[in-house]
């Protein structure tokens, strides 16, 4: 028991194995109050934060039978916070949303590494949204635990194979061991196992959306780290997190959104209070019949007076949209584009950073659109407070 206390203290990574095996889930912190709360308390909310790997139906739905069976004198509750195609930089500002909004989390899964690397989100914007992420929940609830995950793809596993560790697993594994949270390594897993050929990619897991087996094997992976956290004694009361300093600064821990109702100065914007597309073409749940600040005009402008020191805007990018111009606080104007490779088939919503790294206090974006009549919606500004 001393040597687990010695442990525990100097944050010694413990690496899961069974029969001697290395199974990727490496234990920076433990679960202890997710433990308590099972076994004194009788109740625990766990909460699933991720994109459609999450959302989908596989490991997540195993993990929430597995634990209702384990511990049937528990009453659970389940949040799926999973919404396809977003990634760290949404879930950080959604957190407050989508995750708090629910009410007090026990037990929070959190996972980024695939949309991640296929939306192209940079390793600044990474480490900023995981970090704001970890320290927006903790400092919600000092109490709650906190498991990091990277799931598989194919380009992860071209990484491995040219002797790279991919950024995104990276990222999560830094934050892990500086917050002292488990952290399990699916892509290095899958990695090496298909290496071992004991499967393959193509006709066992078969997709980054894994099939049936490859959902096995992520729910298996949680299962022996919950298996192994939760072997530990019983402690006899929860023990709350004193948050270090922050490894950036400039990190969305205070990331929410802004409402569209409080922009200002619209001219050739207005806001449908339910939006939905006139085309056949798909959306995303969430992000249909919902307001959206909207303009189909050319040189349209709005403007969105805000305090904080990162603006960015949530939008629905479709098959009509195109590129805008903005400014902050009538500084350099730039562009951004607002179209993405799914924009023909999908309304996709997309998160965008158009500013940070500002200084501390209020400021005002302005927004134009483009010479042509393409679309531009925005459905939440992005405000890092």
């Amino acid at each position: 028991m001393m040597k687990i206390f010695v442990w525990l203290l100097l944050s010694v990574a413990i690496t899961v194995t069974t029969q001697g095996q290395e199974q990727f889930s490496t234990q920076y912190g433990y679960l202890d109050n997710a433990w308590y709360h099972i076994q004194s308390d009788r109740k625990a909310t766990v909460t699933f934060l991720g994109g459609s790997i999450t959302n989908m139906q596989g490991w997540r739905g195993k993990v929430c039978d597995y634990l209702s069976a384990a511990y049937p004198g528990t009453a659970f509750r389940y949040i799926n916070a999973g919404i396809p195609s977003l990634g760290s930089l949404p879930h950080a500002f959604r957190f407050k949303q989508d995750v708090l909004g629910k009410g007090k989390t026990d037990l929070l899964f959190v996972e980024a590494a695939v949309n991640d690397r296929a939306n192209g989100t940079n390793e600044v914007t990474q480490r900023r949204a995981m970090e704001g992420i970890i320290r927006h929940a903790l400092h919600a609830n000092p109490e709650v635990n906190i498991v990091l995950m990277a799931f598989v793809d194919e380009d992860k596993m071209a990484d491995y194979h040219a002797g790279k560790v991919p950024v995104e697993v990276q990222v999560h594994e830094d934050l892990a061991k500086k917050y002292h949270l488990p952290f399990i390594n699916l892509a290095k897993e899958v990695t090496t196992r298909i290496d071992a050929h004991e499967f393959n990619w193509k006709d066992d897991f078969k997709d980054l959306h894994p099939s049936p087996f490859g959902q096995n094997i992520y729910f298996n992976a949680i299962k022996k780290l919950l298996d192994s956290a939760f072997s530990r004694p019983v402690p006899k009361r929860l023990v709350s997190v004193k948050l270090p300093a922050p490894a950036d600064p400039l990190n969305y821990e205070n990331g929410a959104y802004g409402d569209i109702h409080g922009a200002t100065a619209p001219n050739g914007f207005s806001i449908d209070e339910s939006w939905e597309p006139s085309d056949k073409v798909s959306t995303r749940e969430g992000f249909v019949k919902v307001p959206m600040l909207v303009s189909g005009r050319a040189h349209a402008t709005v403007e969105f007076p805000f305090t904080g020191r990162t603006m960015g805007i949530g939008i629905v990018s479709g098959p009509d949209a195109g590129i805008i111009s903005y400014s902050i606080d009538g500084g350099a104007v730039q562009t951004k584009d607002l179209r993405t490779q799914w924009s023909k088939s999908l309304y996709l919503p997309w998160y965008l950073i158009l500013g940070d790294d500002l200084t501390a206090g209020k400021h005002t974006l302005k927004i134009e659109t483009g010479e042509a009549a393409e679309v531009t919606r925005i459905v939440y500004f992005l405000v890092n407070g």
